[in-house]
This record gives C-alpha cells, sequence and structure tokens, in this order.
C-alpha cells in the first residue's frame, strides 16, 4: 500500500479502544479518534503521551501484549475528520445520528464509512443525514464487532478476549464514488488478520441477520407473565432460555429468512442466501463452546460464551430486583432493529405474526408507538429505522437509486 492511510474511529467505548489501537499498529496508517461524548477525548488524550496497551488473547491460550498509541484524539470533528479515508462508527446506534450530522461537512469525496457493526438501518440514516454527500462514499456494515473484549482502563489499556473467526460484511456504493482501493481487502488489512472479512452480497441481507432480533423475543418471553413482584437474583438471560422464549426467537428469526427469500424472488440478481435461521448462525458460530446442539434452546443454554449472563435488571432496594426495560435490549433492539426488519418484511408482502407481537408487547414498555394492528403506521415511527420513515415505500425503493446495491 502506497502513503498513509487515515483511519478515523468514532467512539469512546471497549471495541473504538480495540479499532484504534489495532489499526496505530500498522506503520502505513494514521489512526485518529473522534469521541464526543462528555469528557472522553480530553481524557484519552491526556493518556496519549505514556502509551496506549492492548492485551490480545490467542487461541492457543499465549497472551500477547501491544504497546502502541493513535496520533489524534479529539472531540472536534473540524480536526479529526479532513482527509480520512476511512471512518469506522464505533457507538450504539441511538449515537449513529449524532455521528453522522458531526462528520458530514467535513467528509471527502470517496471516503468508506464503516458501521462495526451497522445494525439495521445503517446506510438509511447515513444516506438521509449525509445527503448528496452519500452518492461520493461507501458504506460499509458489519453484522456484528470483530472481538469480544473489555476496557481495563480508560484510554490506557483495552484487553481482546478472543476474536471471531469470520465476519460478515455489505458494501452500498455511490455511483459518483470513484474509489480504486478494493474495499474489503482494505478493511480486512485495517482489521487485522482475524476475523476473516466475508462478504456479503448486499446491505438488506446484513440487516436481516443483524443480531438485534436476539434480545427482544427473549424480553417478552421472560417478562410479559411477569406479576411485577421483585426478584431475589438477576435470571440468567441466555443460558435461562425456556421453550417459549426459544419459540418467540425462532419465530422472528423464521420471519426474517422468509423475507430475504420473498426478496430474492421479486429482485433479480440478488442474493439473499447469507440470511439464515438464528439456530443455524449460533451452530457456525459458536461451534466449539455449545455442549448440546438438539435445538435453539438447548444451544443456547449450553452455550460457554453465555457464562453468567443476566436479565438486565434495577436493584430498587438492596437484593430485590425489577426488569429494566430501558436498557439496550429494548431501546435500541427494537426502534434500531426489529422494527426495520419488519418494515422491510411489509415491502415484501411477507406476514410477520412473531414480529408484531413482540413489538406490540415492546413499544408498550417503551411507551411508544411503531405499529398499529400489524402497520407500521405508527405516530413514534419518526424514531426508528425503518425504511418507510426515509420514504422508501415501495421494495424496488430499496434496490434503486443513487447507489450500487451490489458492488464487488
Amino acid at each position: 500500500m502506497s502513503g498513509k492511510l487515515v483511519v478515523l474511529t468514532c467512539g469512546g467505548g471497549n471495541g473504538a479502544h480495540c479499532l484504534a489501537g489495532l489499526a496505530s499498529v500498522r506503520p502505513d496508517i494514521e489512526s485518529r479518534v473522534l469521541t464526543m461524548y462528555a469528557d472522553e477525548a480530553e481524557r484519552w488524550a491526556a493518556n496519549l503521551d505514556s502509551g496506549f496497551i492492548i492485551t490480545v488473547h490467542n487461541d492457543d491460550g499465549s497472551i500477547k501484549s501491544i504497546k502502541t498509541k493513535p496520533s489524534l484524539v479529539t472531540k472536534d470533528p473540524k480536526k479529526a475528520v479532513p482527509g480520512v479515508d476511512y471512518i469506522f462508527i464505533v457507538v450504539p446506534a441511538f449515537a449513529h445520528a449524532m455521528y453522522f450530522e458531526a462528520i458530514a461537512p467535513y467528509i471527502d469525496d470517496n471516503t468508506v464509512i464503516v458501521g462495526l457493526p451497522g445494525q439495521a438501518g445503517f446506510e438509511f440514516e447515513c444516506v438521509n443525514l449525509l445527503g448528496d454527500k452519500a452518492k461520493r462514499c461507501t458504506m460499509v456494515t458489519f453484522e456484528s464487532l470483530p472481538w469480544a473484549c473489555r476496557l481495563i482502563e480508560f484510554g490506557k489499556n483495552v484487553e481482546i478476549l478472543g476474536f471471531k473467526d469470520t465476519l460478515g460484511a455489505s458494501l452500498l456504493k455511490g455511483k459518483e464514488c470513484n474509489l480504486t482501493k478494493p474495499i474489503i481487502e482494505t478493511t480486512q488489512y485495517i482489521l487485522g488478520e482475524k476475523p476473516k472479512v466475508r462478504h456479503v452480497q448486499n446491505y438488506i441481507a446484513i440487516t436481516l441477520m443483524a443480531k438485534s432480533i436476539v434480545h427482544p423475543p427473549i424480553m417478552y418471553g421472560k417478562w410479559s407473565q411477569w406479576d411485577g413482584k421483585p426478584l431475589s437474583e438477576k435470571p440468567l438471560f441466555y443460558q435461562g432460555l425456556d421453550e417459549r422464549q426459544a419459540e418467540l426467537l425462532s419465530g422472528v428469526s423464521d420471519e426474517c429468512v422468509a423475507t430475504a427469500k420473498a426478496i430474492e424472488k421479486k429482485v433479480p440478481g440478488l442474493d439473499m442466501s447469507d440470511v439464515i435461521h438464528v439456530f443455524d448462525w449460533y451452530l457456525n458460530y459458536y461451534s466449539d463452546q455449545i455442549t448440546d446442539k438438539s435445538n435453539l434452546m438447548m444451544a443456547m443454554r449450553t452455550n460457554k460464551a453465555y457464562d453468567g449472563l443476566v436479565h438486565p435488571m434495577k436493584e430498587i432496594e438492596p437484593g430485590k430486583y425489577v426488569p429494566d426495560f430501558t436498557y439496550r435490549y429494548m431501546a435500541e433492539d427494537v426502534p434500531e432493529g426489529i422494527v426495520p426488519m419488519k418494515g422491510i418484511a411489509e415491502l415484501a408482502g411477507v406476514s410477520t405474526p412473531y414480529l408484531d407481537e413482540v413489538i406490540t408487547w415492546c413499544q408498550g414498555k417503551l411507551n411508544k408507538e411503531f405499529l398499529v394492528g400489524n402497520k407500521l403506521t405508527g405516530k413514534d415511527l419518526k424514531d426508528t429505522r425503518a425504511p418507510q420513515k426515509y420514504g422508501y415505500n415501495k421494495l424496488e425503493d430499496l434496490f434503486t437509486g443513487s447507489f450500487e446495491v451490489t458492488p464487488r
């Protein structure tokens, strides 16, 4: 690669620390950070002189420490964005709009904008907020984070506990974007050897693959019959799955797969085969960590990666817990997860009784109205990333216009 590749990481959490650190290890990459939350930029920048350590746990059990540091950490987009080749958005979906609005005035032509992960509706929001500039950019959406990671000390030390083996990514390329570097290969170079980046043919497939389908059905199945009395301990989330919760999750996943198949029939040249059932996804991604692969419920209950993970709860008095419906499992994974999926299914003419049931209960807990009956006509649709919010009212609207949907 000739010349320095300038990579900007947006965010200040676990994933942002990992990406900014890994990118800065490459001698031919200039790694910058833009974090706009509270005083994160000042705190991280104050630690730059003492360096930054990435502690990596390898598959063979060995541990490696890498000392590195980004070249710039700031909260000022005017300093961070000009001259950047790749912008990675590594923040929760609810914060995407804030970063899109901040970077929009300063983005150069032929910039690659990466959602790591993108979550459902990432491209809709990016195109909406970047306006004409989006036509001269390319959007990359990842299905999830590449690593299991945690922050040991802010701005000083992040720990990578494990890498995914492979990770799907889609491209949506503006028709006025004249990039010459191969996008998937360059993105792979920035991330490092693992995970292996796998090109998913189109952005609607990656939207229907988003793992935001997992949390809302489980929350509904667990708490819809709750009597309101506090619990004495926090219940296990994944490993506490029962048959009803597994049925709801499986039903929602079936509807996403059915939507993908319907779209493939209606849109010539589209490959939606990456949209697989959530049970198959677990068997692919967690094969070595699942001890009982007989069905979805048992696969999740016996997944070692989920050891000890509990429902989001609030302690209302010592030792007394109630569910926290404001946690991201609901507050993010409904409006920026299953509602956009429902919107795509609606455009494809696919009936979604499971999605409708889950969304109806969840929107009540969020004090929102997205769904009226089985249609996305609620007054709070403006607070979601459903395609209908952005004026996509026919299936073909998702695949026509100023963007190449299946670029190589």
